[in-house]
């Protein structure tokens, strides 16, 4: 088994799930959790939740359902569909309450949401439970993500400590005069959550957020609202009200409604390049610009030259091609391979994806669990008969899986493709689905040329024993996150800090990674102070 320690405080807290973790087995003690957490969660189904504004209960006129990817007969909870008037008063609360909260001085602010991040860890079993139920993620991934989620305020809360709040004293032409540089907050925060990393991906930018000083709005995916819930919950343990707000909503209104009002001060939206861009031209014709943290998906590219350990090189593909069915941001959906070494790799990878267990991912031996809902079948779909009409070789999978345990999910098979031009729309969209395709190169400049040659640019891999090749991969690569010889993951399993984890070019709008050195500042803004003694 490998596991990793906090990168920070490490002495303090035992070895953890990451998502480097190859395995679980020898964790007796945290299957046993995980076993009676499901049960616990599971008899608390079925309720209706409201939203909460500053502290206090909200309901809606309307509701809608949240129901289990792996059986859509489960009912997870019913929950609200907010209205516009309810955005506006979650801002309104967030918009008071930052009055207060950002007067905390920063040492007591860092006290207040380590804690947040201590709770987190303390229910690992539960939300991962709860995660698993919501998402379709087996356990592994489910609770790496609660591990990260904490780990998001840990890391924030040391570099606000190693950087003294991050006030900082500037040279002085004359004795009378003190100069400051001071990081202020910006005021009200909206984070707008995706469904694939329900806490990890809201847990980061709000505590980023309230550490800076910041307030926040709060809106879950609706295809994952519980999970947000439960981390409202915690923060709400801590946190004073209306600092977290938590609001939800279908049809999109509650979201629109975010992003339209003029209350809210910076945004972080992870989710659509479509809806990314928007919020960038939006932003634009604002009277006021306000700073908008966005990340966008990502078509990401693994390569794998003739001097690679191709038993690493196919665990890598494997792991990042179809872990959480393919719905990460950071999914090798493509991948490059040299012709001397191809039909080798292609028959071990074919191999090892036969081989994964397909289920329910509550179970301890299950990897693969089902994609979050019947729109993401009908794109695995529409994939398949394009690969097909376009002369693909589908190698393995290729399917959705029904009957028995499948009958009421949404489970398809983990797809390996081949056989299409460099060029096609497969190796160029961005899919969120479990199919990964395939084509020779005969060079590494072949091979990078052809990594590039898409919009994206989130992560990207690479699988050789020589080290001027891997060198020429990383300054020319164009990724945020690049990874060498990573059995865990060829082009996933990025940790707070450990690898900071952020996009370039249509993959991200700021070029700073979550979970890494530079991300916190973007909550502030710099206040250049002056005084004559």
């Amino acid at each position: 088994m490998q596991t990793e320690l906090k990168p920070a405080a490490a002495a303090k807290r035992e070895t953890k799930i990451t998502y480097a973790t190859m395995s679980a087995d020898e964790m007796e003690d945290l299957h046993r959790e995980f076993d009676r957490a499901t049960t616990t969660v599971q008899s608390r189904f079925g309720a209706t939740h409201p939203m909460f504004i500053n502290g206090r209960p909200a309901v809606s006129a309307d509701q809608f359902e949240d129901r289990s990817p792996i059986d859509i007969r489960v009912l997870l909870g019913r929950f609200q569909k907010g209205t516009r008037e309810q955005v506006r008063e979650a801002i309104a609360a967030a918009r008071a309450a930052f009055a207060m909260w950002n007067r905390v001085p920063w040492e007591e602010r860092v006290h207040q949401v380590r804690r947040i991040g201590q709770a987190i860890h303390e229910r690992r079993a539960e939300l991962g439970a709860l995660i698993g139920w919501e998402t379709g993620k087996n356990r592994l991934e489910s609770v790496g993500e609660v591990e990260e989620a904490a780990d998001f305020f840990a890391y924030y809360c040391d570099e606000m400590e190693q950087h003294d709040g991050f006030v900082r004293p500037m040279g002085t032409p004359g004795s009378r005069e003190e100069n400051q540089s001071v990081l202020r907050p910006w005021g009200v925060f909206a984070v707008i959550a995706p469904f694939n990393f329900p806490i990890a991906l809201a847990a980061g930018p709000a505590a980023a957020a309230m550490l800076a000083g910041n307030t926040v709005v709060f809106k879950p995916a609706t295809d994952t609202p519980y999970t947000g819930l439960r981390l409202y919950e915690v923060i709400a343990e801590s946190m004073p009200p209306g600092v977290f707000n938590f609001v939800t909503g279908g049809g999109g209104t509650v979201g629109q409604s975010l992003i339209d009002e003029p209350g809210i001060d910076g945004i972080v939206f992870t989710g659509s390049k479509q809806v990314g861009m928007q919020l960038v031209r939006d932003n634009a014709a604002r009277a006021i610009p306000r700073p908008v943290i966005i990340e966008m998906g990502g078509k990401n590219p693994a390569i794998v030259m003739p001097s690679a350990n191709l038993d690493e090189a196919t665990d890598g593909v494997m792991r990042s091609s179809f872990g959480a069915q393919g719905q990460k941001c950071s999914a090798c959906s493509r991948v490059y391979v040299a012709r001397d070494v191809r039909q080798q790799f292609v028959d071990l990878l074919v191999e090892k994806t036969r081989r994964i267990k397909i289920g329910n991912p509550l179970e301890r031996d299950v990897w693969l669990g089902p994609v979050i809902n019947q729109a993401a079948v009908e794109t695995y779909e529409r994939a398949i008969e394009q690969a097909k009409r376009d002369g693909g070789r589908i190698l393995t999978g290729g399917h959705r899986l029904t009957g028995g345990i499948f009958e009421h999910g949404y489970f398809v098979e983990p797809t390996v493709i081949d056989g299409l031009p460099a060029a096609h729309p497969l190796f160029t969209d961005e899919l969120f689905v479990p199919i990964t395709v395939i084509a020779p190169v005969l060079s590494l400049d072949e091979a990078i040329d052809l990594a590039n040659r898409t919009e994206y640019g989130l992560t990207a891999g690479i699988f050789s024993q020589d080290d001027h090749e891997i060198q020429e991969f990383f300054d020319r690569i164009e990724a945020g996150v690049v990874y060498a010889n990573r059995r865990a993951g060829a082009t996933t399993g990025a940790w707070p800090g450990l690898n900071s984890f952020g996009g370039w070019k249509a993959s991200g709008s700021t070029g700073r990674g979550t979970g890494g050195p530079h991300y916190l500042q973007q909550f502030f803004r710099e206040q250049s102070r002056t005084r004559v003694r």
